[in-house]
């Protein structure tokens, strides 16, 4: 095999070998997982990787195993050129290209799951969803090895999920989160806005809408049982939710940030998420939230 040079690199053996060379010359890594078809909230975490280590590693892999079809994974939106074109303008130092069918060798059955976290609302509504994550991302991990991790906010249950299996499992890692980064009407950045009609693209702000909603009620009801107001912030956001009649709610929830359970009484702080179901993509968004009463 010839030897690959330049920032994009097709063969785990090679990324390995490059990553090596720099850990030898005392130089820290930082990596950045994506499925590709970049926006702002993926450059603004190459940008804080590009911040805290010496060398940054993205990747750009549509994991088949974390989708609930493959409908649905052939309609997941792909433009490895625009990808290029908008990384050659940032501090990348590898970019990671595999294909499935060199990722995952023909016989590849081991699966990483993470219960608890993996199990509620995202892992109920998409059945494996999770499992894939957490299998493609363990070994994204064991390849490029590096010594930061780099998610987004937006995907708050999936960092819960992620921040347990590097615990459990003794990555040698630290877990570094980004901001969720937002549409100037408030709809968070994905990729997968890309595929919403505009009558769609019109309603989807209402997710941070709803959010806000939640927000406003938590501080409104004061120092009463968390329970209570709990209940409340959920009715509040799905109220919001009904000025988007294209959405198909999943859930609109108060949870503990890292168990993704209800919080516990006395808890300090927790996060509102929210997930819906337009005709041409789901939507997930979160709002970390103080639970401590307004003084």
């Amino acid at each position: 095999m010839a030897r690959e040079r330049g920032p994009w690199i097709t063969s785990p053996a090679r990324l390995r070998e490059r990553v090596r060379a720099w850990r030898a010359r005392g130089e820290r890594i930082a990596f950045v997982p994506t499925m590709g078809y970049l926006h702002d909230g993926h450059l603004s975490l190459v940008e804080r990787a590009a911040r805290s280590a010496e060398r940054v590693v993205v990747s750009l892999f549509v994991n088949p195993l974390q989708f609930e079809s493959r409908a649905d994974l052939a309609r997941y939106p792909r433009d490895l050129a625009r990808d290029r074109s908008l990384l050659a303008k940032a501090r990348v130092d590898a970019v990671f290209v595999p294909s499935a069918a060199s990722f995952y060798a023909p016989g590849h059955v081991t699966h990483v799951t993470v219960a608890g976290v993996g199990e509620r609302l995202e892992g109920a509504c998409r059945p494996g969803h999770f499992t894939g994550v957490a299998t493609v991302v363990t070994k994204l991990l064991n390849v490029v090895e590096p010594d930061q991790l780099w998610l987004g906010q937006k995907d708050a249950q999936q960092v819960a999920l992620l921040k347990r299996m590097v615990q459990d499992l003794d990555f040698a890692v630290d877990v570094r989160v980004g901001p969720t980064v937002r549409e100037t009407d408030g709809l968070a950045m994905s990729s997968r806005n890309a595929r919403l009609t505009a009558g769609e693209r019109a309603q989807a702000p209402m997710l941070y809408a709803a959010l806000r909603a939640g927000r406003a009620s938590l501080a409104a009801r004061g120092a009463g049982p968390l329970a209570r107001r709990a209940l409340a912030a959920e009715r509040a956001m799905r109220a919001a939710l009904v000025r988007a009649p294209l959405a198909h709610l999943d859930y609109a929830r108060l949870v503990d940030p890292a168990t993704f359970d209800a919080p516990a009484p006395g808890a300090r702080a927790g996060l509102l998420v929210v997930a819906a179901r337009f005709p041409s993509a789901r939507l997930i968004d979160n709002l970390k939230v103080s639970l401590r009463p307004a003084r």
